[in-house]
């Protein structure tokens, strides 16, 4: 396959701005750029196949700029549902910083960023009216999908203006840094298709651009911050083992589209993953398989390593291989009960984690209670330090989905 035909392939494409575009890709040599507000400390895991393009664009040919927007983050472009809230500030500031390190740990050093409020925070209103606002049309404006739904619901003048300021990002770094390629999520079309005709009307040149479909579930529902489900793909936000269990957990039906959008693993490698996986569908062999590619990718191949390592551990004997802290540290939502040294029937009822004696001996008579993934069976069984990891914390579980951190006082 040529590269355009594999991001095809991939279901990365979604809409193209002309049909050259295609060839221009597979030539490689565009110096393109993608953009990303600075409205969190990292990126989450909807826009990960997003920015895995950048990694693709040049293993293809072609040069990256990443732009960390100052400018449009203190703004906030519509999303079709209602208006964002004020970005502060400070927090716009700091959090370029966080973004800035974070791309260029994911696509090296050498990668260019740039800030768009470098050049916005001299502009004049009325000179970027005259400049920029005279030459788009506002029926070209309202016609676009998200200000169209958003139209609906109340759109501030801000929010409205978003696109301009993102049309004229592109004309900026296509005059002084020659840029001749955009591409962002589907949901961008409108910003990205401005920069083009504003380019076209001040400069007589033709730009590209495409979009990408936007990442989502099986009911459609988009991975991402603004829908409380996000993943965020710094390490120090969300743990390895945190991401690992996240993407095991993906559902069966997603995993050769996700498989095809999220690595770097060709057709026959997805099409071997997906019949093992079909074939054995409980051992969750793609879901494993994404994980190790993804976690390498962001984290590293030991992060991955310890994160697999981790899970296995956590939720079979092999707890007693854990340190205290390599537990604490990946079960932070995990609640925390106080231990005693106490019969198994008392330390329940007193932890909480039954309401009564009565539940509590039904429980352990059922084998519904295990500590450290060991059932335990026996009424009369003491609580003790040298059953602990550490001889400081016991992992207990009741039932197959209630787990708790026993730490011993």
């Amino acid at each position: 396959m040529t590269f355009f035909e594999d991001l095809q392939w991939r279901g990365l494409i979604k809409d193209i701005s002309s049909p050259d575009l295609e060839e221009k890709l597979n030539q490689g040599g565009l110096t393109f750029y993608i953009g990303a507000d600075p409205t969190a400390k990292s990126l989450h895991i909807g826009q990960f196949p997003t920015f895995l393009m950048v990694e693709r664009l040049k293993r293809a040919g072609h040069h990256p700029i990443i732009l960390v927007g100052g400018a449009t983050g203190r703004v906030g472009d519509p999303r079709g549902t209602g208006e964002r809230e004020k970005a502060d500030i400070s927090v716009i500031e700091n959090n370029f910083g966080f973004i800035k390190k974070q791309m260029q740990s994911l696509f090296g050093e050498e990668v260019q960023i740039v800030n768009n409020y470098d050049w916005f925070q001299n502009i004049n209103y009325i000179d970027f009216l005259r400049d920029v606002g005279k030459y788009i049309n506002v029926n070209y404006m309202i016609n676009k999908d998200l200000v169209k739904r958003q139209m609906e619901v109340g759109i501030s003048y801000a929010e409205f203006s978003y696109m301009l300021i993102q049309g004229y990002d592109y004309k900026r770094l296509h005059d002084e840094l020659g840029v001749n390629l955009q591409f962002g999520g589907s949901d961008q079309w409108g910003n990205l298709t401005t920069g083009i005709e504003l380019i076209r009307k001040l400069n007589n040149e033709e730009v590209y651009a495409f979009s990408m479909p936007l990442i989502t579930d099986s009911t459609g529902k988009k991975l991402g911050k603004s829908y409380g489900n996000a993943l965020w793909l710094d390490i120090n936000m969300t743990s390895s083992y945190e991401m690992y269990q996240y993407l095991l957990n993906f559902e069966d039906v997603m995993m050769e589209e996700y498989l095809k959008k999220f690595t770097f693993l060709n057709p026959e490698e997805i099409e071997g993953i997906m019949k093992e996986h079909q074939e054995q569908p409980e051992m969750r062999i793609a879901q494993k398989r994404l994980a190790e590619e993804v976690i390498t990718f962001l984290h590293g191949k030991e992060a991955f390593e310890k994160a697999q390592h981790i899970s296995e551990a956590l939720f079979s004997e092999k707890i007693i291989t854990l340190t205290s802290d390599e537990v604490l540290e990946n079960m932070k939502d995990v609640p925390h009960v106080v231990i005693n040294e106490f019969n198994i029937i008392d330390q329940l009822v007193q932890s909480n984690i039954c309401s009564s004696k009565r539940e509590a001996r039904e429980m352990v008579s059922a084998g519904a209670i295990s500590i450290n993934n060991k059932k335990v069976m026996d009424l009369d069984f003491v609580l003790s330090k040298k059953e602990a990891i550490d001889e400081k914390i016991l992992f207990i579980k009741k039932g197959k989905k209630n787990f708790y951190i026993g730490i011993f006082s």
